[in-house]
Order: C-alpha cells, then sequence, then structure tokens
C-alpha cells in the first residue's frame, strides 16, 4: 500500500486546470449574451416589420367538386396590408382556392377546414408578396 500512495504523491499537479475552467466559463457567459441579445432584440424588429392591416377585399363564393365526391361552395375575404394603394384582382386567390381545395377529399374539407385554411392562406399571402396578409371564410357550406 505504501508504493500506491508514493505512486499518487509522485503524479505532477494539473497545470492549466484554473485556465481551462476561466475559458469554459468565458464562452459561457458570451454564448448566454449573445443569445440574450438574439431573443431581446430580434423580437423588436420583428414586431416592427409585421404588417398592419388594412382594407378588406370580399371575393365571390366559388362551388368547388371535391375530389372524393360532393362539393364545396366557399367564399374568401382577403385582409390587406396598409400599404396597398388599390384594390387587387382577386383571380390568383381564387384559382389558388380551386386548385387546393378541388385536390381535398370530403374529409379533409369538413374535419381538418382550420388546415385547409392555414395552407391556402399561406400561398395566397405568397402570390401576393405582400399585399395579404390574411385571409377569411365569409361561407363555407358542404354537400
Amino acid at each position: 500500500m505504501a508504493k500506491e500512495t508514493d505512486a499518487v504523491e509522485a503524479s505532477p499537479p494539473a497545470k492549466g486546470g484554473s485556465k481551462r475552467l476561466l475559458l469554459l466559463a468565458l464562452v459561457v457567459v458570451l454564448a448566454a449574451a449573445a443569445a440574450a441579445w438574439f431573443f431581446l432584440f430580434s423580437a423588436d424588429e420583428a414586431e416592427a416589420e409585421a404588417p398592419h392591416p388594412g382594407a378588406v377585399v370580399t371575393l365571390d363564393p366559388v362551388a368547388v367538386n371535391v375530389a372524393g365526391g360532393g362539393y364545396l361552395k366557399v367564399g374568401i375575404v382577403l385582409q390587406l396590408t396598409e400599404e396597398v394603394a388599390e384594390e387587387p384582382d382577386g383571380s390568383k386567390a381564387l384559382d389558388l382556392l380551386i386548385s387546393q381545395f378541388s385536390q381535398a377529399n370530403p374529409v379533409d374539407v369538413t374535419g381538418a377546414r382550420d388546415a385547409l385554411k392555414a395552407a391556402l392562406e399561406q400561398k395566397i399571402i405568397e402570390a401576393y408578396e405582400g399585399e395579404v396578409m390574411g385571409i377569411y371564410y365569409s361561407e363555407y357550406v358542404t354537400q
């Protein structure tokens, strides 16, 4: 046993341990500061860039044949941003509406109404390039 204690006492002390700990602490503090800056200041920029609602454009309802049989009569309203000077043409939105709902199953039309609306809304927002910020259903009748 005396040989084991001599071997432990004979080993040189660990060098650089406090330097590594200090370096690790510095990296953690910098990462925390970067994360705090990102969450605090990027949220302000996102809120500043959010569009403000303007006028609404009501489009005529359209009857669409559903893929699995039956039909859907749906009308939508486009929520424009306040920067839009003149009312946009609704033909792009109606075309996207017809293509979206004509491929849907009757189960989706009745059960996943909000999911279909969210997908349609995203397509319409992209198609109108910042003029439209949302859509609303004005009519939704299935048969």
